[in-house]
């Protein structure tokens, strides 16, 4: 087959090494190799979340994790106030009417993220009762980055019976998310996005007050039930077949990312987004987020200039190189660059290189 490298907001590009980790063979599933391989990607996990508490770690997708902090954070009496920015925020509130909670949405238009105002208005008009807020971090869908930090610091000192649950599965491994320090009850990712693994993974950091909360929700289900799942990673093992070749993958990657170390993994993310944005504005396309609040993992432009982005597509597919278009609605208005996971400075050069021969 004729690899095409991907530039899109996920699946990312994977290292040759770690999908060649996958094809080891198989162990038992509670065997001490398992166990050992569990504990070994919870402890490296826990240095990326930057959190001393457990990351649980589940085959699925990110929205899995979406269904599991919702069945185990929101009592049925008490409602969750979902935060509405684009396409993923979105499917965070459609998971929550489909686990049967009181949803109550805010709207903020595609583009603009969401401030901690929006935030304290919203808890203000229920006198502060709500079981939890769900925001997404980095929406792929968009390139909007919201400031978390801050609308966490808001939601502890106003309202502090209200748990935050953080969508982070496009910005974890490409931006600082300190999980402890924001005091964060919930954040989430998936594997193949800046983590630059295969998809199939899915992690959460989670803390203690979420888990005491759990104890008073019923119908959590079993396969996302967290309190199951803590009886389980505390012996380092899970509850159902784990997926131990994608576990595999994350051990070696993990080792990757953590070798190259946060801060320069951010900085090179943050160098690559400003390369991506740049070459945009310089060629006279906008930008749908505003600049204080653009990702460090994905563009979204504003195809200002009317351009063929099908055309523009099969030509980088005819260099070995692929983009997104734009999500739902923004389809045609927009296209999005991902410099997410492994790219590299030369690889990005590369890619706007072709660009370029295009547009002239």
């Amino acid at each position: 087959m004729t690899h095409v490298k991907l530039f899109i907001p996920g699946p990312s590009e994977v290292r040759d090494d770690i999908l060649q980790a996958q094809t080891a063979p198989m162990m038992g599933h509670r065997s001490a190799e398992c166990d050992a391989l569990v504990g070994s990607v919870e402890g490296k996990l826990k240095q990326l979340f930057m959190t001393g508490n457990r990351v649980f770690i589940l085959a699925s997708s990110g929205s899995g994790l979406q269904e599991a902090a919702i069945r185990n954070g929101v009592r049925a009496d008490r409602p969750v106030i979902n935060f509405i920015n684009g396409a993923f925020a979105q499917r965070w509130h459609e998971v929550t009417l489909g686990c049967g909670k009181q949803a109550l949405r805010v709207d903020v238009p595609w583009g603009e993220p969401v401030l901690p105002e929006t935030v304290d208005a919203a808890l203000a008009a229920l006198d502060g009762r709500c079981d939890a807020i769900t925001v997404v971090h980095n929406e792929t869908s968009t390139g909007v980055r919201s400031p978390v930090g801050e609308i966490a610091a808001l939601v502890r000192s106003k309202y502090p019976d209200t748990l935050v649950f953080v969508d982070a599965v496009s910005s974890l491994a490409g931006d600082w998310i300190p999980v402890d320090e924001w005091q964060l009850d919930i954040c989430l990712t998936s594997s193949q996005k800046a983590l630059a693994l295969p998809p199939g993974l899915a992690f959460a950091a989670v803390s203690d007050r979420t888990l005491a909360r759990a104890k008073d929700v019923t119908g959590r289900g079993w396969y996302f039930d967290f309190l199951v799942l803590e009886k389980y990673l505390v012996k380092n093992t899970t509850p159902a077949t784990p997926a131990i070749s994608l576990l595999r993958a994350a051990d070696r990657q993990l080792d990757h990312i953590l070798a190259e170390g946060l801060d320069a993994r951010v900085a090179r993310h943050r160098r690559l987004a400003g390369m991506t944005q740049t070459w945009a504005l310089e060629r006279g396309f906008g930008l749908l987020a505003a600049e204080d609040f653009r990702s460090l993992t994905v563009t979204c432009v504003e195809n200002s200039r009317g351009i063929d982005f099908a055309g523009l597509n099969r030509h980088l597919k005819q260099r070995g190189m692929t983009i997104s278009n734009g999500y739902g609605d923004l389809k045609g208005k927009t296209f999005r660059i991902a410099h997410m996971g492994d790219v590299t400075d030369a690889d990005m050069a590369e890619l706007l290189a072709v660009m370029d021969e295009f547009l002239a």
